[in-house]
């Protein structure tokens, strides 16, 4: 799941310069509304995707890479693609052509310190690096440009996104406070110009999933485990994409300013388990599992948990899955909100990636993560089932 980068902690001066900026509105009580429609839905059961179904055959280039987990990647044309290892600190340029992978910058080089988002805006590759707090731009052959300092305008939070005409794109979280009881509050789709001084509130997400939970510290608001967010994404004529987690829908701004909602997206229910948690648990270390028991837990899993923009200009939602599933699902949702495809990955592979004709896979191996690059065809052969 996506989360704001780390700069977004940075102490805050003001949060944008723009006129027409919204401050953040006090959370909507969702919790309870999603507990009393578990039955409903549950009873209208789960409906069958109206579109084509394609099964993706792992099969294609591959390259391991060292990496604990890949994260995220952004297609660079052809056989080449950038991917994020945040855990290992790393962003490296995967070549299927070449069958290499390249540490970015090399090395030793000191570049980076802990990247933590990375996309491609024309013929450049961006890296926001929260520890060294600024954005660096990269040729498509991995030599640095140059590099833009976070924004103290919006907290140091770093862009995640860049239009053709040269327009910054970030979300802006509110500040948690010592309890947490700002996480209340809804994030914004922020549009930042090129000087990082004025700022465009263009939407604003879900406020997350919160419990309260009594402590030996006292009382503090807790983000559910297994809870939503909402996911956003720009494409190059600056069009923006708003998948709404709540309602199961796309929705665009388009480049006028004006928004059209997408459909509703069939969807199954899927009830946080027990081995949900007991799965949720095994990624603490002994010693922290105890605290993390008392997290609080979601009822039910979101729709959705994560949304990539494709090269075509498609969405595709990363749908829940159950732990006994055996594929994992993709909706691919077109420009005026409707489901037009679902791709299913087998195994435990999952997509980071979308290019022209290809998809960019990462799958957990022996030792690493194996990277395949997988052929997309034009169009489904298997009708729905």
């Amino acid at each position: 799941m996506h989360r704001p980068n780390r700069g977004s902690r940075a102490p805050p001066r003001r949060p944008c310069t723009h006129p027409d900026y919204i401050p953040p509105v006090p959370a909507r009580r969702i919790h309870l509304l999603t507990i009393l429609l578990i039955g409903l839905l549950a009873a209208c059961g789960a409906p069958k995707p109206d579109a084509t179904v394609l099964e993706l055959a792992l099969a294609g280039d591959t390259l391991p890479t060292p990496y604990a987990d890949v994260t995220a990647a952004a297609w660079l044309g052809g056989s080449r693609w950038a991917v994020l290892a945040p855990a290992d600190n790393a962003v490296a340029i995967a070549d299927f052509g070449a069958r290499a992978l390249t540490p970015l910058g090399g090395r030793s080089s000191k570049a980076l310190r802990n990247p933590a988002n990375l996309f491609v805006s024309g013929d450049s590759l961006y890296v926001g690096d929260w520890g060294l707090r600024r954005l660096t731009l990269w040729t498509p052959g991995g030599r640095l440009v140059r590099s833009i300092p976070a924004a103290n305008a919006v907290r140091g939070t770093l862009p995640r996104a860049r239009d053709r005409a040269g327009y910054f794109y970030l979300d802006l979280y509110p500040l948690p406070g010592p309890d947490g009881s700002g996480n209340r509050d809804s994030a914004a789709v922020v549009r930042l110009d090129t000087s990082f001084v004025r700022g465009d509130t263009l939407a604003r997400l879900a406020p997350l999933d919160i419990a309260v939970v009594q402590g030996a510290a006292g009382r503090r608001f807790e983000r559910r485990v297994f809870s939503g967010l909402d996911r956003w994404g720009v494409l190059p004529d600056g069009s923006l994409w708003l998948g709404r987690v709540y309602d199961n829908r796309v929705d665009w701004r388009g480049p006028d300013g004006r928004w059209s909602r997408g459909q509703p997206l069939p969807d199954r229910v899927l009830e946080v388990t027990r081995y949900d948690r007991e799965l949720f648990l095994r990624k603490f270390p002994p010693e922290l599992r105890g605290t993390a028991q008392d997290l609080p837990f979601a009822a039910i899993k979101p729709p959705f948990e994560a949304g990539i923009t494709a090269a075509g200009g498609d969405v595709w939602l990363e749908k829940s899955r159950a732990p006994a599933d055996s594929s994992r699902r993709y909706h691919v949702v077109d420009r005026q909100g409707r489901l037009v495809r679902e791709i299913r990955v087998p195994g435990h592979g999952r997509v980071l990636a979308v290019g022209a004709n290809s998809v960019l896979v990462a799958e957990p191996a022996a030792q690493g993560i194996r990277l395949i690059r997988v052929s997309l065809p034009p169009s489904s052969p298997s009708p729905t089932p």
